[in-house]
């Protein structure tokens, strides 16, 4: 990156602006987890992507959907601002792990300082920090300081498959890609998280009755599991890879030898570099029993972010205004990816875990901090300011 500016705003002034509002904060939260959006049910996400077109829209954006078949549709917003810098991205999803109904077991609940419902922290409140910040920026001088593209997509945590290239090319129209994903432990932001890779391992024996004919048989279920040990060999967390097999399928019945077996693998690395290597040494698996096939599918699906210069940079600067607002920022080092390892895979700085500080991602006791949403919204003013 290039040299940093200094925040050229009263930083403590727009936490004030913010401060005042949480109780809208709040219930903007609230609003946006009673709807529903589970990744999977096109109809729910949909309606959701309309209402947040609604809301950015009364902020002063310029709407354009990115509509789609096989998932929802996803949410591209472009403020205008006042000087010739490029665009800085605000990125983020609206889909859910949860199915349509989960309200009903888990539903919105306030007590204690927190916010509890599906989808809470990853990353419904990280949506309405996005909207608080750009309406206080717009309240402070009447105009956004520089051009600023929101992009909210609907397939996120089921990989990204229809969003990924409009992530990229978005990305590539800007400086830098602040994702508001939740924060890690604290408050943390991510300055490194590790790329994925899945893979797919369908083995073929010969089916044969147990009783009559095992001799006959070469089980896949057996080949398999000689698989799977080989494939928890390749882990080595000194270096930051890790081989999962999270899921097995195999045989139909116990009076016969088993003709097909299937694993699931997850995959988590470092570095790019490992990437290839480890592609390589899973496709170079053997079967041990030469009358079993093997056939392997898959590969890295999201490039790992790495803390690069730029990236560091972009923390540093995160840090000075986070004093400034008066708290510590720390960073922090995930096993988990985001759409920010796309933008980062292609050379775009992108700082993630700007969004809200809380916990239980994907479980029974997801929840935010409720005190925090003014404060990391007057961070990610802060960083919209400054960035080169």
């Amino acid at each position: 990156m290039a040299k940093i500016n200094q925040p050229r705003f009263e930083a403590n002034q727009i936490l004030t602006w913010l401060t005042a509002r949480q109780n809208e904060m709040v219930a903007s939260v609230r609003e946006i987890v009673l709807r529903e959006s589970p990744t999977h049910d096109k109809k729910a996400c949909d309606e959701l992507s309309e209402f947040l077109a609604q809301e950015f829209e009364h902020l002063g954006g310029d709407i354009k959907l990115h509509c789609q078949r096989a998932a929802g549709n996803h949410l591209q917003v472009n403020f205008a601002g006042r000087d010739r810098r490029k665009p800085v991205l605000l990125l983020g999803h609206f889909d859910t792990v949860y199915e349509l109904g989960r309200l009903q077991t888990m539903p919105w609940t306030e007590g204690h300082g927190r916010l509890y419902g599906p989808g809470v922290f990853d990353m419904k409140a990280g949506i309405v920090q996005m909207m608080f910040t750009l309406w206080a920026l717009r309240e402070s001088s009447g105009e956004l300081p520089r051009a600023v593209k929101v992009l909210l997509v609907s397939d996120e945590e089921a990989g990204s498959a229809t969003s990924r290239a409009i992530t990229e090319k978005v990305a590539k129209q800007c400086a830098a890609v602040l994702v508001c994903e939740p924060s890690g432990p604290g408050g943390a932001l991510k300055t490194q998280r590790k790329g994925v890779g899945a893979f797919r391992l369908k083995v073929t024996g010969r089916a044969a009755h147990s009783g009559l004919d095992f001799e006959k048989g070469h089980s896949a279920i057996v080949e398999l599991a000689h698989q799977i040990h080989a494939i928890s060999r390749m882990t080595d967390v000194e270096r930051g890879i890790t081989l999962n097999v999270g899921v097995i399928r195999g045989g139909t019945r116990t009076n016969v030898v088993a003709g097909e077996a299937i694993a699931e693998l997850d995959l988590r690395i470092a570095h790019t570099g490992q990437g290839v290597e480890m592609e390589r040494r899973v496709r170079e698996l053997k079967a041990v029993d030469r009358k079993c096939k093997l056939e392997i599918e898959g590969g890295i699906n999201r490039p790992p972010l790495e803390r690069t210069e730029q990236v560091a940079a972009l923390f540093t600067l995160a840090r000075s205004i986070a004093r400034e607002l008066g708290f510590r920022l720390r960073e922090i080092a995930v096993g988990g990816g985001s759409d920010g390892n796309f933008t980062a895979g292609i050379g775009i700085p992108t700082l993630d875990g700007l969004g809200a500080v809380g916990d239980g991602a994907h479980a029974a006791h997801e929840h935010v901090v409720a005190a925090e949403l003014p404060r990391r919204s007057a961070l990610l003013a802060g960083l919209i300011q400054a960035i080169p």
